[in-house]
């Protein structure tokens, strides 16, 4: 099963955008950049799966290097505290969980 990005993308703003609340207008746009650049890292590695060119160790690593860089562009969002950036990115990852996990054949998220 391939992913592409506007199946990752739907279910992580609308859990994102649930946890951010009455906020989401001053950080949509934030929100669906940084969102874009985390599915996107998710294909990549996909890829690099499929290929045979990365562990699941190193997979992990790489999505983690992207969560925390996501986190670090919604923590200078006016209006986003640290636990509302994290609760988002952590909503928006649960919610593509099981397609993700799936589809790469191991636990990534």
């Amino acid at each position: 099963m391939a992913l592409n990005i506007q199946d990752l993308l739907g279910p992580m703003l609308d859990a994102a955008k649930i946890v951010v609340g009455k906020q989401w207008p001053n950080v949509q746009n934030y929100t669906e950049t940084e969102m874009k650049k985390i599915g996107e890292k998710i294909l990549e590695i996909e890829k690099m799966k499929l290929e045979g060119t990365t562990t699941d160790e190193r997979a992990k690593l790489l999505l983690n290097i992207q969560v925390n860089a996501s986190k670090t562009v919604l923590l200078a969002v006016k209006g986003i505290t640290k636990i509302m950036a994290e609760q988002a990115i952590n909503a928006a990852l649960g919610a593509i969980r099981d397609v993700v996990n799936k589809a790469i054949g191991f636990s990534l998220l």
